[in-house]
């Protein structure tokens, strides 16, 4: 009965401290966001679309941040296409998580860990601008901001989530309610416009941006809590074994355990690589594909399983195909 309390009771705490952090990460991207479709317009659209050309190389940087908060970040903002497809590629494949504080506590060489961060950089940087090319010769990199349709999805009741005025920027939405009359031209609603941005503007967007952040905190937890009640009783040991199966397969392996959405699958990564039972190619695959809880705010904000189960499929591929040449080429960090 004592370490069933126990269980519970460390499984409690990780999740709750794995799930805190993220929520000044997720309300400022959802304000931000909030803001963006309140002052969608023709200008503000070609500009994002304009920063997405950059977008892999600042979300390669950004991700290798020790932590697994712009990874929820960047999988928000795509879900809204306020970035591209590339960027969050880039993102969750940079992102340190709790590798880097691992390293630092075990006194890996500096050398070492700089050669691992930079490679994920690397990667993540070089991957996200083959996606976003890959696109673009699809013809599919033209992208309109989406946050008026998760608006609506969550009924937050956010201050621009009229679908007509949003897909038609010539046009101004003045209330909420209004939506079910239609929007009302721009020379027809300037004045109301004017006094309902500065009585209603920031209130309503900071509205919104807290009942979406409370509604993906929640799904989090939930999904935290279930996921580190199984960590705790599989066991560290448990996965060490699957993983250190034999060469080629602990690459799978790896690459296998880093999808689990929890900040314990670095760890775990991490310091099976420092004991010496992965490789250094079983390392990078686990440690690529390891975004923390990044993909269960995708799973939770972009509402197309298809086209999410397609990132996280080549997300895994991406890791295992590098994992591989990793071996192949004998390198080692």
């Amino acid at each position: 009965m004592e370490e069933i309390t126990h269980i519970i009771t460390h499984t409690l705490e990780h999740a709750v401290a794995d799930t805190l952090y993220l929520i000044p990460f997720l309300f400022v991207t959802y304000v931000a966001m909030e803001w963006l479709e309140h002052a969608s317009g023709k200008r503000t659209q070609e500009a994002v679309q304009r920063a997405g050309a950059a977008g892999p190389l600042v979300g390669a940087l950004l991700g290798a941040v020790p932590q697994c908060g712009f990874s929820a970040a960047a999988s928000t903002l795509y879900a809204g296409r306020v970035v591209t497809l590339g960027t969050l590629f880039a993102v969750l494949l940079s992102t340190s998580d709790e590798m880097l504080p691992i390293f630092l506590a075990e006194q890996v060489p500096p050398l070492t860990i700089v050669k691992v961060v930079g490679a994920k950089v690397i990667i993540g940087l070089c991957m996200g601008f083959v996606v976003d090319a890959a696109l673009r010769l699809a013809q599919r990199d033209k992208q309109r901001l989406r946050i008026h349709e998760l608006c609506e999805r969550d009924r937050c009741r956010c201050a621009g989530d009229c679908a007509t005025c949003a897909d038609n920027p010539e046009l101004v939405y003045e209330h909420r309610d209004d939506c079910a009359h239609g929007c009302t031209h721009e020379h027809h609603a300037h004045d109301h416009a004017h006094d309902h941005d500065h009585a209603h503007g920031w209130a309503g967007i900071a509205k919104s941006a807290l009942v979406h952040t409370v509604q993906v905190t929640a799904f989090i937890f939930a999904i935290t809590l279930v996921l580190n009640g199984v960590l705790e009783v599989v066991g560290e040991d448990a996965l060490a074994r699957v993983i250190g199966a034999n060469e080629a397969l602990s690459v799978l392996a790896s690459a296998l355990v880093g999808l689990i959405p929890n900040c314990a699958a670095s760890v775990v990564i991490a310091q099976l690589y420092l004991e010496g039972v992965l490789g250094a190619g079983a390392m990078m695959a686990g440690l690529l594909v390891s975004a923390g809880v990044g993909l269960l705010v995708l799973v939770r904000a972009n509402r197309h399983a298809r086209e999410n189960l397609a990132i996280i499929g080549v997300l895994y591929a991406t890791g295992v195909a590098w994992g591989l040449i990793i071996n192949a080429l004998g390198i080692v960090f």
